[in-house]
């Protein structure tokens, strides 16, 4: 094989991909205000608020967290059972894999550290808490240029991955759109795969990430990568942009 394993960087959501439930969705429907939540999540769905204000709006509904009652609640989130597996190839191959995710670090770390995964490496929202066990969403990885997401994961793609490398973007939803399409390779299901077909953007579809191992390792076998060209047209507007 000629292909330098080590080149492979490799971008993974979270909720809806490693998570078999959007749990930051899950979290205030069933801690919070259910009904304004259903709402504001629609207004974030039809682009009417931005995931910022999302989370603030989210977090305002619930008064006094109660940590026990949310951990127990964790406890009934399941991950893709081919996750951990897909870990495990990465890291015998030396792939390189970090999750970004636009949700919130308290319940990702959570789930990652109860599976076993608490090493990796995970880019997202903040959550803090206020005296009164009131919730306070930070943001550390915001673009002023991004009016739509609240973690910028495409910033993360550039930042961690390089002409020389390949870039792999694993997701489900709308706060992956942005991202994949810098990666050189994307696999897709639910609305970033309609996004993709409707833009004719080429994608791998998959179900779970048993089938995203077993497409790598096809790829791994080539004896040439073709980086996908409209991905390599947009890193290097943002490269000259900058």
């Amino acid at each position: 094989m000629n292909l330098n394993n080590s080149s492979f960087k490799i971008f993974v959501d979270f909720d809806g991909t490693i998570s078999k439930t959007d749990v930051g969705e899950a979290m205030f429907l069933q801690f919070g205000d259910a009904e304004k939540s259903k709402v504001w999540i629609d207004k974030w769905l039809d682009q009417k608020l931005n995931s910022v204000e999302l989370w603030k709006l989210l977090c305002s509904t619930i008064k006094e967290f109660d940590e026990k009652k949310f951990d127990e609640f964790l406890c009934g989130i399941q991950i893709d059972p081919g996750f951990k597996k897909f870990v495990n190839f990465c890291q015998a191959e030396a792939f390189e894999l970090r999750i970004l995710s636009d949700g919130l670090d308290y319940y990702i770390q959570n789930i990652l550290r109860r599976e076993g995964l608490g090493h990796l490496e995970v880019y997202s929202n903040r959550l803090t808490f206020g005296e009164e066990k009131n919730l306070i969403p930070l943001f550390p990885f915001t673009d002023e240029e991004c009016t739509r997401c609240a973690n910028c994961k495409r910033n993360h793609v550039l930042n961690f991955s390089s002409e020389e490398d390949y870039s792999f973007y694993i997701g489900d939803g709308n706060t992956d759109i942005c991202p994949s399409q810098f990666c050189d390779f994307i696999f897709a299901k639910n609305s970033l795969l309609k996004y993709c077909e409707v833009n004719r953007i080429t994608y791998f579809s998959y179900s779970t990430f048993d089938d995203i191992t077993k497409k790598i390792i096809k790829l791994t076998e080539k004896k040439r990568l073709k980086k996908r060209h409209q991905a390599e047209l947009k890193r290097k507007e943002v490269f000259i942009q900058g």
